[in-house]
């Protein structure tokens, strides 16, 4: 998921609204992008406890939805955006990636527990594998998908998210929260050895360490201090984790995105010179990553999902083409 924020002058007429992109900021339009932001290897089988631990890296305390929504919410409440837009920026930026960041980590989830359990006449408890499974939400509450929760099944808080309009603060607070959140990705990648989980996490680790990297870069333009010299905490290099080599090599760990084609361009001022680990030249890039094909969940009859027949299906197809006309 890519998404895109755009402002909107309220003196144009509904009509020019619908067809234009506009500058002046009344109001937020989301695009939403229908590709994840890398591609996700096949679920050669199911594991519903390594998509229990998962679920940590999702709804935990520095899981995806913490980093999206405290980044999210520092956005909108951004003082002097105008005198300190590099920081806005940077932010602004990162909060696109974390919508990302959450699709990315849920549709891992999804795909690891596809196949748990398999149709089955109803007095034959076709979900009994459920009962012995860590978390029995994924059984009972969601057909087998992802949660807004954390490992042990605790759903997510808005109490996580920490907004405290000064800009040092807050930004030394993303800087821990990515920490922490690298820590948490190094240690499910270690519980589970599910190659599709594994593969989401090295991406993630790679980002991540960017994310780190932007932050006390910014807290060195803002402070004068070298955050950097508290790098490793944990270590940032990803040569131990396989599924992290690749994109590595393909220089992800020394990009970031504006996610807009336009806006966000100053984070330029606080992008740039050269990775600490690599050496290699910081990149930023106006827009977004290419991205994959979204992944097609089928049906799980034994869960009643999506609950829609062939003669259903059939039904709407018909109804469908009524409304269009044809």
């Amino acid at each position: 998921m890519t998404l895109t924020v755009y402002g909107c002058d309220s003196r144009h007429t509904y009509e020019w609204k619908r067809h234009c992109r506009w500058k002046e900021v009344s109001r937020l339009v989301i695009e939403r992008i229908n590709r994840l932001q890398v591609e996700l290897p096949p679920s050669p089988y199911a594991d519903a406890n390594a998509a229990a631990a998962v679920q940590e890296l999702l709804g935990g305390k520095y899981g995806e939805m913490s980093t999206l929504n405290n980044y999210m919410y520092q956005s909108f409440n951004f003082r002097e955006r105008k005198k300190l837009k590099p920081f806005y920026d940077l932010v602004s930026s990162i909060t696109a990636e974390e919508f990302g960041h959450v699709e990315l980590v849920s549709h891992t989830i999804n795909m690891v527990l596809t196949g748990s359990t398999h149709p089955g006449d109803p007095n034959s408890a076709p979900l009994k594998e459920g009962v012995n499974k860590r978390n029995s939400y994924f059984f009972i509450a969601n057909a087998q998908t992802s949660m807004p929760g954390d490992s042990m099944g605790r759903a997510w808080t808005g109490d996580n998210v920490f907004s405290s309009g000064n800009l040092v603060l807050d930004l030394l607070h993303n800087f821990f929260l990515e920490c922490g959140a690298r820590t948490h990705k190094m240690r499910v990648y270690e519980m589970t050895d599910h190659p599709t989980a594994r593969a989401m996490i090295g991406y993630l680790l790679v980002r991540g360490g960017v994310h780190v990297l932007a932050y006390a870069k910014a807290l060195e333009i803002a402070t004068g201090v070298d955050v950097k010299k508290l790098i490793p905490i944990p270590d940032l290099s990803n040569n131990s984790f396989e599924t992290a080599r690749k994109y590595e090599a393909m220089g992800i760990g020394n990009k970031l995105y504006t996610f807009s084609p336009n806006d966000y361009k100053d984070i330029v001022l606080i992008w740039n010179g050269q990775n600490p680990l690599t050496g290699a030249k910081l990149e930023v890039i106006q827009g977004s990553p290419q991205g994959a094909p979204m992944p097609d969940l089928s049906e799980v009859p034994e869960e009643f999902a999506p609950g829609i027949s062939q003669e259903d299906f059939i039904e709407i197809a018909r109804r469908l083409q009524k409304n269009a006309g044809l």
